[in-house]
C-alpha cells in the first residue's frame, strides 16, 4: 500500500475503534514503553496532531487484547481516517467522493478497486447521466478517485454492506470535525420521536404514504422514517431540488439505502407546491443552513404552512426559543402568530434539552401541522399544547405523546372521547393573546379545578386538632372558599424576569478553605438549601469575602436563594447579608412591583417541583392577589415559627430519651416512680 492508501488514526480513532474512553489510549501508550508490544510510533504528523498507521494499530489490538471490540481488525476502515486527505475542505470533498463511490457500488454491485479512474468515471455517467447525485463528486476526487476507490470497499468489507458503511461515515462526522454535518444533527430518541410521529399521522391517511422533506440537506429524519415504516409498505420520499452539497448527499442517501424518491422544486423564494396525502417532515435550521434565525425558521415554516391543504401533516422541529418561548423579536413574533391564525397548528410540544448533539442545552420544540377546521369559528379554533421539558423521551413517554398528537388532528368531538396523557387543549385566542410561553397558556376549561370548599373544612380541622391536647396552642385562623373562575396562572421565572418583577444574582465562588463552622458571615449553598435544618453552619471573613470577590453581592432580607442540582430546593433568607455560595443563586423580588409574587409561595413552588428539572428560567411561579399578599406572609411567617419551636421541641425530646437510654442501659441511671418520691424520708443535710 502506498502513502495516499494508507489509513491513518487519531488517538481518538483509536479509542473508538477499541470502544473505550480516550485517556484509556493514552495510558496503553505509556504503560506498554518498553514491553514486548509497545504502542506503534506515529507515521505522521498533520496540524500538530499525531496519526498512527490504522493497520498497525489493529495488529498492536490483536497482539495485547486490548479494548472491548474483539472484531477491531475487521471494523478499522471504519474508524480510520480517510486516505490521502487533510483537514478542512479536503476532508469534506472526500467524504462527497466517498459516499458517491459508496452509491455507486450500490448501484452495480461492482468491486471498485478493480476498476481505474476512467472506468469508475464512465460508470458514474451511466447510472447518473444528469449528474444528480454522484458524478460531480466522482470527478472532483481527480488523482485520488483510485485509492479512495479501494478505501471504499475495504470500509463496505468492515461494515458488511455499502449501507451500513455510509451510515458510519456520516456518523464519523463529529469526529472528523465537519461541522456542516455536525451542527444540526439531533439524537436518536429526538429522530425516532419525530419519524414515529409522522408515521402514525400518515397512516391515517390511508394509501401507500408519501413523506416529504423541502428542507436543504436534510436527510436523519427521513431515514428515521425509513426504519420506523419498516417494510409493510412501499414508502415513497420527496426531498428539495437543491444541488448543494447537502442536497445531494441525502440523494445518495436514499439511493444507497434502496429508497425510491422524487423531488421538490423549491423557488430562490423559498416556495414550493406539493399535492396529495403528504405527512412533511422538516427539521430547523436545516443541515444545509446551519445559521437560520427566528424569522428564517418560522418563514420556512410559512411555506411549508401556506402550501398544504387538509389532506397534508407536517410535523416540524425546530429550536423551542423559536417554536414556543418568549421573549420573542418583534418581527419574528408576527410571524409565530400569523402561523397560529391560519389554524393549521393543531400541537405545539416543548421537548427536553439534549436533543441536539452540538447544544445540549438547547431545547427543541415540535409543532404539528393539519387539517384547518375553516368551519370552525376563528374564536373557536383550538391547539394542543404539551410541556414535556422535564421528561427523558423513555418509550412509555414517546408513545402516548404520539397518540396525543395523532387524536389532536380530530375535531372537537374525537379530541373530547381522547384521553390525554401530557397534553391540553388551549384556544387559539388564548395563545395569540398570552404574554408567556405558548406551552404554559391557560387550558379552555377542559381540566376540572380542585375544590375551594374541601380545603377550607381541612384547614378548619387541622386548626382544631393543633389547638387541642398540645403544649402549644396555634392561633385560629380563619379561611372561605375563593372564587374558582378567579384562579391566576403561574409564570415562568424567565416572563418575571423579563418584566422587571425579578432579578436574577448569580451565585458567588468561594473556597473551601475560607469557611469556618462559625463567626462572620452566613453561607448558603446547595447543603443548606437541601438540608435547611441540619447541615452545618459554614460561616466566612467579610475581608476575606471582599478579597475573593470584588463584585460580590450579599443577599437582602426576603431573597430566595435556589439551586437546581442535585434537584431544585430553595428557601427564603429572612434576614440577608448572606453569601451565596455558586452553584446556589438568588432571585430578588422586585419591593415595588412585586407582580403578586411572595417569598414563601415562591419557595414551596421550587421545593414541589420533580429532581429531574433543571430549567430553572421555565419554573412556573404562583402570584397572591394584592388583598392577601399582607394576610397569607403573616400567618406563614407565625406558622414557621411554630414549626421552629416544634422541632427544637422534637430535638430535646430526642435527646431526653438517648440520654435516659443509654444511661439505664449502661447502669449510670436508675428510673424510679414519680409519686413514691413523696413518701420517701429527706435525705441528711436536708432541713
Amino acid at each position: 500500500m502506498n502513502e495516499t492508501e494508507a489509513l491513518r488514526m487519531t488517538l481518538s480513532d483509536v479509542a473508538a475503534l477499541a470502544q473505550v474512553q480516550r485517556p484509556v489510549v493514552s495510558m496503553w501508550r505509556q504503560r506498554s514503553a518498553g514491553s514486548a508490544h509497545p504502542f506503534p510510533e506515529p507515521a505522521a504528523i498533520e496540524g500538530g496532531r499525531e496519526l498512527f498507521d490504522a493497520d498497525h494499530i489493529a495488529a498492536w489490538l490483536a497482539a495485547t487484547r486490548r479494548g472491548n471490540n474483539p472484531e477491531a481488525a475487521n471494523d478499522v476502515a471504519a474508524f480510520a481516517r480517510m486516505p490521502g486527505t487533510a483537514a478542512g475542505s479536503a476532508q469534506r470533498n472526500t467524504l462527497d467522493a466517498l459516499t458517491a463511490l459508496l452509491t455507486l457500488k450500490t448501484l452495480t454491485g461492482k468491486a471498485l478497486a478493480q476498476l481505474g479512474p476512467a472506468e469508475l468515471l464512465d460508470i458514474a455517467d451511466e447510472c447518473d447521466p444528469d449528474d444528480l447525485f454522484l458524478y460531480s463528486e466522482l470527478e472532483a476526487a481527480g488523482t485520488s478517485l483510485a485509492s479512495t476507490a479501494a478505501f471504499a470497499d475495504r470500509l463496505v468489507d468492515s461494515a458488511y454492506n455499502a449501507a451500513a458503511a455510509f451510515e458510519q461515515l456520516l456518523a464519523a462526522r463529529f469526529r472528523a470535525g465537519l461541522r456542516e454535518h455536525a451542527d444540526t444533527a439531533l439524537t436518536d430518541p429526538a429522530v425516532g420521536l419525530v419519524a414515529a410521529a409522522a408515521v402514525e399521522l400518515a397512516a391515517t391517511l390511508g394509501g401507500n404514504p408519501v413523506f416529504a422533506d423541502s428542507t436543504r440537506g436534510g436527510s436523519d429524519l427521513l431515514m428515521g422514517v425509513v426504519h420506523a415504516s419498516g417494510e409493510s409498505a412501499p414508502v415513497t420520499f420527496l426531498t428539495a431540488d437543491d444541488d448543494g452539497g447537502a442536497g445531494r448527499l441525502v440523494r445518495r442517501r436514499l439511493r444507497v439505502h434502496g429508497v425510491d424518491g422524487g423531488q421538490i422544486r423549491v423557488d430562490a423564494n423559498g416556495e414550493f407546491s406539493v399535492r396529495g396525502a403528504v405527512v412533511h417532515v422538516a427539521q430547523y435550521p436545516s443541515p444545509g443552513e446551519p445559521g437560520m434565525d427566528a424569522s428564517q425558521i418560522l418563514s420556512a415554516v410559512e411555506h411549508l404552512a401556506l402550501q398544504m391543504d387538509d389532506q397534508q401533516r407536517a410535523v416540524i422541529i425546530a429550536p423551542a426559543r423559536v417554536l414556543c418561548d418568549l421573549p420573542l423579536a418583534a418581527g419574528a413574533a408576527g410571524l409565530r402568530s400569523g402561523l397560529l391564525r391560519t389554524g393549521r397548528v393543531r400541537a405545539i410540544v416543548r421537548l427536553p434539552q439534549g436533543l441536539l448533539r452540538s447544544k445540549p442545552r438547547e431545547a427543541q420544540a415540535l409543532w404539528i401541522l393539519g387539517p384547518s377546521f375553516a368551519e370552525v369559528p376563528i374564536a373557536e379554533r383550538w391547539t394542543m399544547v404539551a410541556d414535556l421539558s422535564t421528561r427523558a423521551l423513555a418509550e412509555d413517554v414517546s408513545q402516548d405523546l404520539i397518540s396525543d398528537i395523532v387524536a389532536s388532528m380530530g375535531d372537537r368531538a374525537t379530541i373530547r372521547a381522547h384521553s390525554f396523557r401530557f397534553a391540553r387543549l388551549v384556544q387559539t385566542r388564548l395563545l395569540l393573546a398570552s404574554r408567556k410561553s405558548l406551552v404554559a397558556a391557560p387550558s379552555h376549561g377542559f381540566t376540572p379545578s380542585s375544590s375551594g370548599a374541601e380545603a377550607a373544612l381541612r384547614v378548619e380541622k387541622l386548626v382544631r386538632m393543633l389547638q387541642t391536647g398540645g403544649p402549644q396552642q396555634s392561633a385560629e385562623v380563619a379561611v372561605l372558599p375563593g372564587d374558582p373562575n378567579a384562579k391566576a396562572q403561574p409564570t415562568s421565572v424567565q416572563e418575571l424576569i423579563a418584566a422587571g418583577n425579578l432579578k436574577y444574582i448569580k451565585g458567588n465562588r468561594l473556597e473551601d478553605a475560607d469557611l469556618a463552622p462559625r463567626g462572620g458571615t452566613r453561607v448558603l449553598g446547595p447543603a443548606e438549601l437541601i438540608h435547611p435544618h441540619t447541615a452545618p453552619s459554614r460561616h466566612l471573613s467579610l475581608l476575606d469575602f471582599a478579597a475573593s470577590n470584588p463584585s460580590g453581592r450579599l443577599t437582602e432580607p426576603g431573597d430566595v436563594v435556589f439551586c437546581t442540582s442535585p434537584r431544585p430546593a430553595a428557601l427564603v433568607d429572612t434576614q440577608g447579608g448572606s453569601a451565596v455560595v455558586f452553584p446556589a443563586r438568588v432571585l430578588r423580588i422586585d419591593a415595588g412591583d412585586p407582580g403578586g409574587l411572595l417569598p414563601d409561595v415562591v419557595v414551596a413552588d421550587i421545593n414541589s417541583l420533580p429532581a429531574a428539572d433543571k430549567s430553572w428560567r421555565q419554573w412556573r411561579l404562583r402570584s397572591t392577589p394584592d388583598a392577601q399578599r399582607k394576610n397569607l406572609g403573616e400567618w406563614l411567617a407565625q406558622l414557621q415559627h411554630e414549626q421552629q419551636e416544634a422541632r427544637e421541641r422534637l430535638g430535646r425530646l430526642e435527646e431526653l430519651a438517648t440520654l435516659i437510654t443509654d444511661g439505664v442501659a449502661g447502669g449510670s441511671l436508675t428510673l424510679t416512680d414519680p409519686s413514691s418520691k413523696l413518701a420517701e424520708p429527706q435525705t441528711e443535710g436536708t432541713q
